[in-house]
């Protein structure tokens, strides 16, 4: 929920998701082209959902040149995993796929689910090429769309546009908005858990409510065990960027490290699934359970 936004809003389908850009005044043609490009772009690149996406091609043993962005992204992925124990990682889609959120949404468990390759014994990243020592099938989910919400916000600002929220269905950024979002609770849309104020930056949130099928089958997945995490139902988290903050969104279902998440200057809530919530002293808002 946006309190006050801005008189001009955006809104379309890409990467599988919804967006919306709202901004002063209507986006001049060459940049909302640019726009579309660069997210066009990343689908190509980072979509494991696409057969002629950059990252199909890692299912064979080799090196590869990545994405030119690919460093930002891979290098916070790598804190990440080392930040959770190894809980968050991108290796996890050969898994994903064989629990049946593959490119076919199947959303049918196959007989034997793969375990999650250790990052150290399938893939090495040097900053540049990706070498791969074992088939991996990335999945950059867990914090690739803030990443994208943030290149996009980053192509706004360079060309001069100095108020804008781009919201990637949840995932957003705001540049001199500030704004009030209410934390839609996970079990009822229609209700709020609580509200939170982001005078500028990042949120994000997450919940297993959301991309979940099966029995218990959700797109939060705990390497350790292979399936689908237990413990949390859904996160909130503001940081200075989307990528911080949808990275940090997913480590909070798991014991991510205190120290790790404060050095990033984020501020998150979490709720249980006992219902029970977790609040950092920082949150800058309330929870109404």
């Amino acid at each position: 929920m946006i309190v006050d936004p801005l008189p001009v809003a955006w809104t379309f389908e890409a990467i599988g998701t919804h967006w919306r850009i709202d901004t002063r005044e209507a986006l001049p043609t060459p940049i909302a082209d640019a726009v579309t490009e660069r997210i066009a772009r990343f689908d190509r690149d980072w979509s494991r959902f696409r057969s002629d996406s950059r990252v199909a091609a890692l299912t064979t043993p080799g090196r590869y040149r990545l994405a030119d962005d690919a460093g930002p992204l891979l290098d916070f992925y790598r804190e990440l995993f080392a930040a959770t124990a190894g809980r968050v990682t991108p290796l996890v889609g050969r898994t994903l796929e064989a629990l049946g959120y593959d490119a076919a949404y199947r959303l049918l468990p196959a007989a034997e689910i793969p375990p999650v390759p250790d990052w150290g014994d399938a893939v090495a990243w040097d900053g540049e090429h990706l070498d791969v020592v074992t088939p991996a099938v990335l999945d950059v989910g867990a914090a690739g769309k803030g990443y994208l919400v943030d290149l996009v916000s980053d192509l706004l600002a360079e060309a001069g546009i100095d108020e804008y929220i781009v919201d990637a269905s949840g995932d957003l950024r705001t540049r001199a908005v500030p704004m009030r979002i209410a934390l839609e609770h996970p079990l009822d849309p229609r209700k709020a858990v609580g509200v939170a104020e982001l005078p500028d930056g990042a949120f994000c949130a997450s919940a297993t409510t959301r991309r979940a099928w099966g029995d218990g089958l959700h797109h939060v997945l705990d390497p350790a065990t292979g399936l689908p995490t237990r413990s949390v139902l859904a996160t909130w988290v503001l940081a200075p960027t989307a990528l911080v903050a949808d990275g940090i969104a997913t480590a909070l279902f798991f014991d991510a490290d205190p120290e790790f998440v404060a050095h990033r200057a984020t501020a998150f809530a979490r709720m249980f699934h006992d219902g029970s919530v977790d609040v950092s002293s920082d949150f800058p808002g309330e929870m109404f359970v």
